[in-house]
């Protein structure tokens, strides 16, 4: 990078703003979401954390704040939301994306499941298809598919908006998954 003043953190004033009004932005999330207490920071071992940096529980909702605590803290290095049983689940599929494509499994799961909301994690290479779902018991498939399902008693590490997403929550269809 090339930077013209010594010192300087961005290429020109206009980059800094830019960058700036990125930073501050809320992410792309659905409403139904947001408007949870469910919110907990995530340490950079992905353990979750409160809002002051104390260790956080998937289980206990005292250490838990809103969306807007949440996002305004800065222990950790980004968000997390809990699951709690009440009807709010995600289908995780981890290493889905490989070289910024995703793999057929993925897609089919991506197929079974249209107009919910979907995100990228934070690795880049796994996919987070929210939606509603019943409490069930979380469930791991690994037959050349890297799935989980869960719904209840969890914590998941927020990533991006897959371009495209839609910002509602739809029941998901777990029942090709098994």
């Amino acid at each position: 990078m090339n930077l013209p003043r010594r010192g300087a953190k961005f290429c020109t004033p206009k980059c800094g703003t830019y960058f700036r009004r990125q930073a501050n932005k809320p992410p792309a999330l659905p409403a139904a979401m947001m408007e949870l207490r469910r919110w907990v920071r995530r340490a950079p071992d992905k353990r979750p954390l409160t809002v002051t940096g104390r260790a956080a529980s998937s289980t206990n909702p005292r250490t838990w704040s809103s969306f807007d605590e949440a996002q305004a803290s800065t222990a950790g290095a980004g968000l997390g939301f809990v699951l709690r049983g009440d009807g709010i689940g995600v289908i995780d599929l981890d290493h889905a994306i490989v070289d910024g494509v995703i793999l057929p499994w993925a897609a089919e799961v991506l197929a079974a499941n249209p107009g919910t909301f979907t995100e990228v994690s934070q690795s880049g290479e796994g996919l987070h298809v929210w939606g509603l779902l019943a409490p069930t018991k979380g469930r791991v498939i690994r037959d050349g598919r890297n799935i989980e399902i869960y719904s209840t008693g969890r914590y998941v590490a927020l990533g991006t908006a897959l371009p495209g997403t839609s910002m509602e929550l739809l029941p998901l269809n777990i029942a090709q998954l098994t």
